[in-house]
């Protein structure tokens, strides 16, 4: 597996593509904003989106997440069911941290530690890290 890091938004978070070296297949985790960036990377790399993976519901990780999904027909993993709230909040969010007006979604799955995720032939491991979010 390869990995891309491509810093985004105002707060310069670390949003990562992965890929599938033997599938040429990729996912795209934390999509927090900045699309045109992502999606140059992906063009730049001539990857095919298969996913996107979110580790948590903070703005800077997810607030791209609901333009990313519908522009590219991808569905969503991540992040566990308690970040709903912050999810269901983008909207109020977007304008006051700068982000302009992001949408709210609802993953495709939520994850727990010990699930799988795949893209490719990929397969990772979740590992839930309690203390950054509920």
């Amino acid at each position: 597996m390869k990995v891309a890091i491509i810093p985004v938004t105002p707060f310069q978070q670390n949003c990562s593509l992965l890929v599938c070296e033997q599938t040429n297949r990729a996912a795209v985790v934390d999509p927090g904003g900045d699309l045109e960036l992502i999606l140059d990377a992906v063009k730049e790399r001539g990857v095919e989106l298969e996913k996107i993976l979110l580790t948590h519901g903070h703005i800077d990780h997810c607030g791209g997440t609901a333009q990313l999904a519908q522009e590219l027909g991808l569905p969503v993993e991540g992040p566990h069911i308690d970040d709903r709230f912050l999810i269901d909040d983008l909207p109020q969010q977007g304008p006051r941290f700068g982000f302009g007006q992001l949408q709210s979604f609802t993953p495709a799955r939520w994850l727990v530690g010990g699930d799988s995720v795949r893209f490719g032939k990929v397969e990772l491991q979740v590992r839930h890290c309690p203390g950054h979010t509920p």
